[in-house]
């Protein structure tokens, strides 16, 4: 029997026992990594990708059972945003320069991330503690000048509670297709490339009448049977090679998360899960509480650091901004909540004229690519006419996703 694991042992991603006064120790890539530096050489491909998985298996922190991985992706928003701030605010020209910058880091990091189809908990991350850090200032250098009431201050709490009560709730099951035991194990034996026809327990068996291909779903290219114009009912299907099941109308799968989801809209980094049938709704109300809390604090904010003047005026002229530390530090603050509410007010528009339109951001990619999709409100939004009931249906439609169990109903008709 082996011994139990001390506080700073734990089991490397090699499955061999380790322990933390070891991870400066045997790093082959990391050695030849800088011995090339010194002899200014390139390094070979994936050496990067394989230090930094070294790396990341490496930090940990001591525990009962064994020492617990911390997740690298959390760290940099804990850091790197208070120092970012305090340095914004001891100068305008600073402030400047730091302000534009973060956004350009954090969506480069985007397509970094996106490019290598990987998930990260560094926009939640970042997220959430960009939430409680600006909460901390307000109380810390807003609320101590007076000119904020306990009543206002329990508004904006009562607001941040509730964004976070459906930021919770969307962070949960968005909807994914269970994988049938029978479908995993008829991906052992082999699938046949034939089409799909529809059985009694709501799973499809395999007739020559299918074609099969390849499609592009959400950037990538995968294999998947398609449903012949003689399936009964004419309803829509595609075999997912992924998952070994069939999908019904509107569901996709995500590359990221490794699942298919029923009516996927996309994958969401900002609350690290999809958007789909059973979270949307939550997503939508978290953007809404968001939005509505930021926007709040902010003219709380600038009342009391720019008084007698409208916050949108206080926004872009503040002579007294930077005349203390306290000021300067939440008038950048109040900037950096700025950008923050603008960017999350522009996914919370596209999303709210995609359900005025019934169309997800999925369908609105595909119909791009395949050109069968009409531009409307200047490109705001993709009409693609196959689920469009009227604003009114739409929206009842969107209002009563999640409250029954899915079944076939008219708009999955063909």
């Amino acid at each position: 029997m082996e011994e139990p694991l001390c506080c700073c042992e734990y089991m490397d991603r090699r499955g061999e026992r380790n322990h933390l006064a070891a991870c400066c120790c045997d790093c082959e890539d990391l050695d030849e990594g800088c011995e090339r530096w010194l002899t200014c050489k390139s390094l070979p491909p994936g050496a990067l990708e394989r230090i930094a998985d070294t790396v990341a298996d490496r930090v940990r922190v001591p525990w009962f059972a064994g020492a617990v991985k911390i997740k690298v992706s959390l760290v940099p928003p804990l850091v790197l945003l208070p120092v970012f701030l305090h340095v914004a605010a001891l100068h305008f020209l600073l402030g400047l320069v730091i302000l534009i910058s973060l956004p350009v880091v954090v969506l480069w990091y985007y397509y970094l991330t996106h490019r290598r189809k990987e998930r990260t908990l560094f926009f939640l991350s970042l997220g959430l503690f960009s939430l409680g850090y600006m909460y901390y200032v307000f109380l810390q250098e807003v609320v101590p000048r007076g000119h904020v009431g306990h009543s206002q201050v329990v508004a904006l709490t009562g607001g941040l509670v509730l964004m976070l009560a459906a930021l919770s709730r969307a962070k949960k099951d968005p909807g994914y297709l269970p994988i049938p035991a029978s479908d995993e194990k008829s991906s052992q034996r082999g699938l046949p490339n034939k089409g799909v026809r529809g059985s009694s327990n709501g799973l499809h068996g395999v007739t020559p009448s299918g074609a099969a291909g390849s499609r592009a779903v959400n950037g990538e290219t995968k294999g998947y049977s398609r449903v012949s114009a003689e399936e009964p009912e004419g309803v829509k299907k595609d075999w997912c090679m992924k998952c070994q099941l069939v999908r019904p109308a509107r569901a996709g799968h995500c590359r990221l998360c490794g699942r298919c989801v029923r009516r996927l809209d996309h994958h969401c980094v900002w609350i690290n899960s999809c958007v789909g049938e059973q979270n949307h709704q939550a997503f939508i109300l978290a953007l809404s509480f968001f939005m509505l809390t930021s926007v709040y604090g902010i003219t709380l904010t600038l009342h009391t650091v720019c008084r007698g003047r409208t916050p949108f005026v206080a926004l872009f002229y503040c002579p007294g901004a930077y005349s203390d530390y306290s000021s300067a530090l939440s008038f950048t603050c109040v900037w950096y909540c700025a950008i923050v509410t603008a960017g999350m007010g522009y996914i919370l528009l596209i999303q709210l004229l995609n359900i005025s339109y019934n169309v997800t951001e999925r369908e609105a990619r595909l119909a791009l690519r395949d050109n069968t999709g009409r531009r409307l409100l200047g490109g705001l939004v993709i009409d693609t006419g196959q689920y469009n009931r009227g604003f009114l249906c739409n929206w009842g439609h969107f209002l009563s996703l999640g409250s029954s169990p899915p079944q076939r109903s008219a708009e999955d008709i063909v």
